[in-house]
């Protein structure tokens, strides 16, 4: 560096504008951390412009500013796995990847994801999302993939959402194809839908929670027990419900935007 360079760094009195960057990176850098890395820049703009009344901030901006402060969200990774499917009972893509709802309860998605924990033991996360906002509406964690988890999210769904009677839709697993599910599914009067061979995409929505579950929580640590685990999808559950905005329903929550229909 120059002796004039020096001195004049030295000396540089700061502008007002960069006196308001250096708040504003700190104001970012507080809500990275407070979400513990899980938002990028698109949500953080959206928690700061929802506690700023006076000034709301462009997402191009906090994005310049995360860069320069090497903030960086988690990026999410396909892991390949896929579901062995049924060739009993199955249903036609009714939902034909219309994956937008008019109203609660309209139109539901559930699937089932494998978790690992201690010395590779398996557990297996059953959950079921409401397409009109983005909630996980019943959620079962288990030891074992088998009918008695995925009916225990069914029948939790269902006592949640008394009188619903929505279109769901699932793959061709053996669970979602078997007399239970279809029992269950008719006496409360669910129209039943399924994803075709090999078309993950079918299932969308869920593909995506699960992505962003395992991305934002699932992968950041090691699970030493089922209970740990457990309770971290619990903890992650109240998190994507009531916490996590989401910028294609209003920036607001799942919850916020569900129950904004009966304010």
């Amino acid at each position: 560096m120059s002796r004039s360079g020096y001195y004049k760094w030295l000396n540089h009195t700061p502008s007002e504008r960069e006196l308001e960057a250096q708040q504003l990176k700190k104001r970012i850098k507080e809500r990275f951390y407070h979400y513990k890395g899980l938002f990028g820049y698109r949500r953080i703009t959206i928690a700061l412009n929802r506690d700023s009344k006076e000034k709301q901030y462009d997402k191009k901006v906090i994005r310049r500013l995360m860069v320069q402060m090497g903030l960086r969200s988690h990026i999410r990774r396909s892991s390949g796995y896929s579901t062995k499917t049924s060739y009993v009972n199955i249903e036609d893509n009714l939902l034909n990847r219309e994956f937008k709802a008019d109203k609660p309860n309209q139109k539901w998605a559930t699937d089932i994801t494998h978790l690992r924990y201690g010395d590779g033991q398996k557990a297996y996360l059953s959950a079921i999302k409401d397409l009109y906002d983005g909630s996980i509406i019943a959620y079962k964690v288990g030891k074992f993939n088998n009918n008695g988890l995925v009916m225990e999210t069914l029948n939790e769904a269902i006592e949640r959402n008394s009188g619903a009677s929505p279109l769901l839709h699932s793959d061709r697993g053996s669970q979602y194809t078997s007399k239970q599910y279809r029992q269950i599914t008719t006496e409360a009067g669910i129209t039943r839908s399924m994803s075709r061979v090999g078309k993950c995409i079918d299932n969308g929505p869920m593909e995506s929670f699960f992505g962003h579950f395992k991305c934002e929580s699932y992968k950041l640590k090691q699970y030493s027990t089922y209970e740990e685990l457990e309770k971290d999808i619990q903890h992650y559950m109240n998190f994507y419900n009531y916490e996590r905005f989401q910028e294609t329903r209003n920036n607001l929550t799942p919850i916020e935007y569900r129950y904004q229909v009966a304010a």
